[in-house]
């Protein structure tokens, strides 16, 4: 009983009404126009817009448009499956570029990074020998105005103990002093004992240097050229080759660099 009830009060499903004629109000839409490609009613075609064209029973083009309809979503969805499958591709690309791009980036640092290395490790080297250079000639000059010195020192006691001898008035004692007072006067007035700065010791310049051939392969540096491209990558080849000689040739430039001798040969001219 209960189960009758339930059955009974089901609602029952909707039936939808065949669209009426927007001409003919009372006439059903039950016919196809052909030739318009729309659906209209009999009285249509009898009287109205469409009584010379060609029609068809509404349910025969229904499957057939279904069909046409169905056949054009399925080709739409597949469709859209493609292009899902392109912005896929294309979205894995960019994350290619980026990774690939974030990779070259960090390598191209490491290289220029490493040049730098070598630049400075070059600087540093060079630089070196220009101090020891500098100090060991600064040295010598130091050493040499002490010896001056310290003969200008003995030679204004001599001086001093002169000037007091020619204020003696006893001639046996201004005698017995002169003898022993005019020797050591001789020796003083000769410096031929000490060396003598040559000219140009002071200069510096055999540490100069020239950068201009490095400069122009420094400003050549590239990135490798195609594979197609033998003409260029040729050249590239040899632009890099060019900034690796031109990076070892500051070794051999400072090596070969003239370096004066330690000291100065005395010169005995007075």
């Amino acid at each position: 009983m209960f189960k009758q009830e339930s059955s009974s009060t089901k609602p029952e499903p909707v039936k939808e009404e065949a669209p009426m004629c927007e001409v003919h109000k009372e006439e059903k839409i039950n016919i196809y126009c052909v030739t318009h490609g729309v659906p209209t009613c009999s009285m249509c075609k009898v009287f109205g817009a469409h009584k010379d064209c060609v029609v068809e029973p509404i349910s025969s083009i229904f499957q057939t448009k279904k069909t046409e309809l169905s056949d054009g979503i399925a080709m739409m969805v597949g469709t859209n499956d493609r292009m899902q499958g392109i912005i896929s591709q294309l979205e894995e690309a960019c994350r290619a570029i980026e990774e690939n791009s974030c990779r070259q980036k960090t390598l191209l640092c490491e290289k220029f990074d490493h040049l730098y290395s070598i630049l400075e490790d070059k600087k540093r080297e060079m630089f070196q020998k220009v101090v020891v250079e500098q100090d060991e000639k600064v040295n010598y000059i130091r050493g040499l105005t002490r010896k001056y010195g310290d003969h200008l020192e003995e030679s204004c006691k001599i001086v001093e103990t002169g000037i007091q001898t020619m204020e003696e008035q006893e001639q046996a004692v201004f005698l017995q002093a002169t003898k022993p007072l005019r020797q050591k006067i001789g020796e003083a007035s000769s410096i031929a004992h000490l060396e003598k700065v040559e000219r140009g010791y002071e200069n510096m310049d055999h540490f100069s240097v020239d950068f201009r051939r490095e400069r122009r392969a420094l400003r050549s540096i590239d990135f490798i050229q195609d594979e197609d491209d033998e003409d260029e990558e040729g050249e590239t080849e040899s632009n890099d080759t060019e900034v690796t000689q031109s990076v070892q040739s500051l070794a051999l430039s400072s090596s070969k660099s003239p370096t004066p001798p330690s000291s100065p040969l005395p010169n005995t001219n007075v």
